[in-house]
């Protein structure tokens, strides 16, 4: 596996490299919430073992920034906080999995080895029709011709993909694209439905659309689903 580690506690990340990379695993290490922002915006990663408390931007603060920027990659949370309260607040930031410290090693490579195996089977090309959603490299596929998606799309496609033929509130795809937080104007959903129904127009898509469900949102059409 190819891991992002983000932990501060230098003895923990001592421990960690050392035991990881005898299991044969490659391990990137970030100190502080900012160093990570961007490193775990790229594509690569296998897992994301996260601690919650990190100077600066904390882990809670980093995943919801992740999932908000369309990052889909397992995150394993780490912390020392183990009420149900708190695990609660960070499986709903977008944690997949949660640790308490300390912990034993072999649990930790175990569940890393969980998410790994569920995020190759959640990564799967996609296929609507004649088109293909390709979570790893996100792109739109058709044929031999392509369309690169920004990670605003990509979240947002991905979300009517989850569930074709069926209406998708406008409230949840804004969740879904632009996290719990947003407190934006809700039109910038209908500016990216545009810029999505150029992408499937430039290649050429005639059995997928997305369409406007007047007073709900919209929905994936694929070919032989009637319009509502």
């Amino acid at each position: 596996m190819r891991l992002l580690l983000v932990e501060d506690e230098e003895k923990m990340v001592s421990l960690l490299q050392r035991g990881l990379a005898e299991e044969g695993h490659s391990v990137d290490v970030c100190a502080t919430g900012g160093a990570a922002l961007e490193r775990g915006l790229q594509d690569g990663y296998d897992v994301i073992v996260l601690d919650w408390a990190l100077p600066g931007v904390d882990g809670v603060t980093l995943l919801k920034h992740w999932r908000a920027g369309g990052v889909r990659t397992p995150v394993l949370m780490l912390t020392a906080r183990g009420t149900t309260p708190e695990k609660v607040t960070g499986l709903r930031a977008g944690a997949d999995d949660y640790l308490v410290k300390p912990f034993d090693f072999e649990e930790l490579l175990a569940r890393l080895e969980a998410l790994a195996r569920r995020g190759e089977a959640e990564d799967g090309p996609v296929r609507l029709g004649a088109l293909v959603l390709d979570p790893r490299r996100r792109v739109l596929r058709r044929g031999g011709r392509e369309e690169p998606l920004t990670s605003r799309e990509f979240a947002l496609f991905s979300a009517l993909a989850r569930f074709p033929g069926e209406a998708q509130v406008r409230s949840r795809l804004l969740t879904q694209a632009w996290g719990p937080d947003f407190d934006g104007n809700g039109n910038v959903l209908d500016v990216y439905v545009g810029y999505l129904r150029t992408k499937l127009e430039r290649l050429e898509v005639t059995d997928v659309s997305i369409r406007s469900v007047r007073g709900v949102g919209y929905k994936l059409a694929v070919s032989g689903d009637a319009p509502q």
